[in-house]
C-alpha cells in the first residue's frame, strides 16, 4: 500500500484495541478492530500503530473479522468502516451515481 490507497483483500490482516485467547490457546483480536499490512506501521484509515496502542494480529486475515462472515469475529466490537472501504474492490461496492434523465 502506498500512500492512502487501496489495500489488496487477501494482503490485508488484523490491528485490534484488545485481545482475547481462543480455547486452543491463539490470541485473536478484540474490541476495535482495523485493516493492517504487514510491513507497515499504520492501519488501511491511516492510523499509526504505535501510537494508537493498537495490536497486531498477522496471523488473522481481514475477512476473518467481519461480523457475517468471520470465525475470529466473537469479541470484536467495531469494525472500522473506513479500513472497510479501503479494503472492499470498487466493482464490489456497486455501481457509482449516474444521472438518469440529463437536462438539455
Amino acid at each position: 500500500m502506498t500512500g492512502r490507497g487501496k489495500l489488496a483483500p487477501a494482503a490485508a490482516r488484523v490491528a485490534a484495541s484488545s485481545t482475547w485467547t481462543d480455547p486452543d490457546g491463539v490470541r485473536m483480536p478484540g474490541g476495535d478492530v482495523h485493516a493492517w499490512e504487514p510491513g507497515t506501521n499504520q492501519t488501511a484509515c491511516g492510523l499509526p500503530l504505535h501510537r494508537t496502542g493498537l495490536a497486531r494480529f498477522p496471523h488473522v486475515p481481514w475477512a476473518e473479522v467481519q461480523p457475517a462472515t468471520g470465525g475470529a469475529a466473537e469479541e470484536v466490537g467495531h469494525v472500522c468502516p473506513r479500513c472497510t472501504a479501503a479494503t472492499t474492490p470498487r466493482a464490489a461496492r456497486g455501481r457509482r451515481w449516474a444521472r438518469t434523465d440529463p437536462r438539455p
